[in-house]
């Protein structure tokens, strides 16, 4: 009998296994909004459970082994404690909520939002120094309290026979980098003073490659796959030149990857190996050779309605070099506006376009989003049964 494991580790070495694999949720960004989750649980008649998030400021929810088993999901997630001075607000009578977090982000929950907004940053002025760096608050990314309990939750998994995937410290170099400066003044950081830029973002690095040493030194051994993520694109092209991100951005990468996969290597019994998955929303074609070239095993969302990012052209000019993992419905407007037969359309047509030879795991373009409806989620479902099988 082949299990979720055999069935994803084939997908990974680009061998076509049983059937496509699927995950929903080992990620946060490849899972579902609690207003969704919540929903599709009703439609499912299954009970009523405490919410659990994977991600709060995404308010992706973390599936229940109920759904996941019910569904047929091949991965199962491990989530690190990204914050660790969240306390739970007290909401009573209150419009709206705001937290600052570990980072110095202040994010904003309103009553009516779906998601939370950031609005506070931690170094906001005009121009960055290098005294400003050094004098803020970081956080201490290898606390051992950030893995906590996962070691048992890897180990429950594997006896399961699903890949384990292990989500990282915070978002990626680029992101972050907005996160603590705020988009237009690191925007114009990276153009007028890249050498200071240059300090921020190794501070950046050098916190990731301190958790992913603490991490991998405990998990390695039980973990598949680790999750790295940074988005470059946009819908149309890229928020930066690929010359920048080749100069500021891919070697710090390169050294990143090196070290997570020197790790993995130095846990993992001989005949196992470890991937690096790598979110990066939109355009990111012309920077997709370099992805492949520092180390990235797989590729979401593969975001197949960003111009440059037409799934037949992908499989053809990268598949062999890459997994692909998502991709299998548009988010933005077939999952949540179309009709059940016009997602079905969707996904034949991403499935023709990416299972063939293996590297490919069925996913959606980014989290499924509030307003999906059940049914469509369902018709997603049942056609990537009836038409994902080899």
């Amino acid at each position: 009998m082949t299990t979720s494991r055999d069935r994803l580790i084939a997908a990974l070495e680009h061998r076509e296994p049983d059937r496509v694999p699927y995950d929903l949720g080992a990620t946060h960004v490849s899972g579902i909004h609690a207003i969704a989750y919540r929903n599709l649980r009703r439609h499912l008649t299954l009970p009523d459970l405490p919410l659990q998030l994977a991600d709060l400021y995404q308010q992706a929810a973390l599936p229940d082994a109920d759904i996941l088993e019910l569904l047929q999901v091949d991965t199962r997630g491990l989530f690190p404690l990204c914050s660790h001075n969240w306390h739970v607000p007290d909401t009573a009578g209150a419009t709206s909520v705001e937290h600052t977090d570990e980072w110095g982000f202040t994010q904003r929950f309103a009553g009516d939002s779906f998601w939370w907004s950031q609005t506070g940053w931690p170094l906001p002025g005009h121009s960055l120094t290098a005294d400003d760096i050094t004098k803020h608050q970081w956080p201490n990314a290898a606390l051992p309290e950030r893995i906590k309990g996962l070691r048992a939750q890897a180990e429950a998994f594997r006896a399961q026979g699903k890949v384990v995937v292990l989500k990282g410290l915070c978002a990626g170099m680029f992101e972050m980098g907005q996160r603590v400066r705020g988009m237009e003044n690191f925007l114009c950081d990276l153009m007028v003073d890249p050498s200071t830029t240059s300090l921020l973002l190794d501070k950046i690095n050098a916190l990731k490659m301190a958790f992913w040493e603490m991490a991998l030194n405990d998990l390695g051994d039980v973990v598949d796959i680790v999750v790295e993520n940074d988005d470059y694109g946009t819908q149309e092209s890229q928020l930066i030149p690929p010359e920048t991100f080749r100069e500021l951005f891919k070697p710090r990468l390169a050294e990143l990857f090196a070290l997570i996969k020197n790790k993995l290597r130095q846990r993992k019994p001989a005949h196992e190996r470890g991937w690096i998955f790598f979110h990066s929303c939109g355009n990111v074609r012309p920077i997709l050779p370099d992805f492949i070239e520092i180390g990235v095993d797989i590729l979401n969302p593969v975001h197949v309605n960003a111009a440059g990012m037409e799934p037949v052209a992908l499989k053809r000019d990268f598949g062999s070099a890459i997994t692909f993992w998502g991709g299998g419905v548009e988010t933005q407007n077939i999952l949540p506006r179309g009709t059940p037969q016009e997602v079905a359309d969707d996904v034949k047509r991403n499935l023709d376009a990416l299972m063939p030879g293996g590297g490919y795991v069925f996913n959606t373009v980014h989290n499924i989003q509030p307003e999906a409806p059940p049914a469509n989620i369902m018709a997603m479902w049942h056609t990537l049964q009836e038409y994902g099988q080899n």
